[in-house]
This record gives structure tokens, sequence and C-alpha cells, in this order.
């Protein structure tokens, strides 16, 4: 969970200013926690606290009604509607990485990603966006090599991982699906040597640099074991009180040392 804000935190000032390079600063003034940051932290609150997933966004939405949100989104957590509205965009595996550290067999993980999901992004891509991050993140904390979890995402799911980052860095755009995003998210991590190395190799591809980062970096963070002191500290310290309140006590609940 705190991979996927460090990836939010950093990729948030490429999202509209795409680069094409791994050499960047990953800290600035500019950096700033958005709504992947905020939709995460609200999932681990609906898991502590045991509160319907949907009744955590648009309480969440209602603390931080400019984080960024998606136009479809915004008006869903501003109105009474409780009813998903069938999208297929990448805010179900953006949001979904507390599910992979909550529970603890592979199953009951697929299906929380799916019910999690399911409140807003029913489209069968948007579940299955948010089943391939949590699934990546359960079985990368749990131990199992990248091609073991590659090899699992690519016959569960039926994403395609035969080409490289290098081969799509050129043409890549923004693309806020599930379809058009996950898979590039998890090449970012599957190409990498270490966490950092993750983060760098999701933003430069560009797109919709943030939330790639955030989901690489969620997976990351559960295969490389921690995320860098250096780099968790810059996260606490963009974070509100609240934010990282319920992050230390979510990270306390799954066994991870909170900085």
């Amino acid at each position: 969970m705190l991979g996927a804000l460090a990836g939010d935190i950093i990729g948030s000032r490429f999202e509209w200013r795409n680069i094409k390079t791994k050499e960047f600063e990953l800290f600035t003034d500019e950096s700033r926690f958005t709504d992947d940051s905020v939709l995460t932290v609200a999932q681990a609150d609906s898991l502590l606290s045991g509160e319907p997933f949907v009744r955590k966004l648009k309480e969440y939405f209602r603390l931080y009604p400019h984080a960024g949100y998606g136009g479809r989104f915004y008006r869903w957590a501003g109105s009474d509607c409780i009813e998903p509205y069938y999208s297929f965009g990448n805010g179900a595996g953006m949001r979904v990485s507390p599910v992979g550290w909550y529970f603890n067999d592979l199953s009951t993980v697929l299906s929380e990603a799916h019910r999690s999901a399911a409140v807003t992004h029913n489209h069968p891509e948007g579940i299955k966006g948010a089943q391939a991050v949590a699934a990546s993140v359960f079985l990368a904390r749990r131990g199992e090599n990248k091609a073991d979890i590659r090899d699992f995402v690519a016959t569960r799911f039926d994403y395609d991982f035969t080409w490289s980052l290098s081969d799509i860095r050129p043409w890549y755009r923004f693309d806020v699906t599930c379809q058009g995003s996950v898979p590039q998210a998890l090449q970012a991590f599957f190409e990498s040597d270490g966490f950092e190395d993750a983060i760098r190799n999701a933003i430069s591809i560009g797109g919709d640099s943030d939330t790639i980062a955030c989901m690489t970096g969620a997976v990351a963070e559960a295969f490389y074991g921690a995320v860098p002191d250096t780099i968790a500290n810059e996260v606490f310290t963009r974070l509100d009180e609240k934010m990282a309140e319920v992050t230390r006590r979510f990270l306390e609940a799954v066994g991870y040392n909170a900085r």
C-alpha cells in the first residue's frame, strides 16, 4: 500500500507532462498525493473499520474533493447514487492494493478485489484490472518469482506481456482504461531491479503516469519487501494527518514496519 502512495506522489507531476526517460528527480515541491492515494487509503480504511467501501469512497471524496478525480467518478461520488456506472477505467486497479495485503489466500483476494471494483467499476475489464493488481501484490508478498506472477496474470486475465517497455515507450500515450494501463504497470515491475527502478520504469513510458506508477509501486513494494526509507519518509511528509494515520494503522495491521 505504501508503494502505491509513493508511486502516485512521484508520478503526480508527470501525469500531464509526460517524460520518456528514467532520469528525473523523484520528489520536488510539486510532488503531491492525488485521487489515487486518497482512494487507496479509503480502501484501507474500509478494511480496517468494516464499513462498506462505497461509504468510504464517498466520505473520502467529501474530505478531499479537489484531489483530481475522473469526471464520471466525480459526478458519482458527489451524488446520492450508490449504483455502479460500468466503468473499465484504471481507478479500479489503482485503489485495490490494500486488498492484496489484507487477505491471506488468493481466492479471497480475488473475490474482494472484485467486490472493491464493482461498487463503481463493474465492467468486466474494470474488475479484471483490479483483480490482476491485487493478485500480483498478494503473490509478490508471498514470495512468488516474477515469471510465475507474470504467467498467472497472463493466463488468468489474458494480458499480453510479449512486448517490452522499450518497445512501447516511443508511442505509448495517455490511456485511463484498465486494459490500456494495468499490463503496462505490471510490465514496469517485471522489468525492474528494485523498488525505485520500478517507479522509474513506470513513469518513463508516459501515459497516466501517477496511476501507472501507483499500480507498479504497489506490486514492487510487496516483491522487494519494503519501500526504501528515503522514499517512505518523503511520502509521509506529503500526507496530511488523517491520511498518514490511516496508512500507519493499516501497515501495522498487516505486519508491515510502518515508519
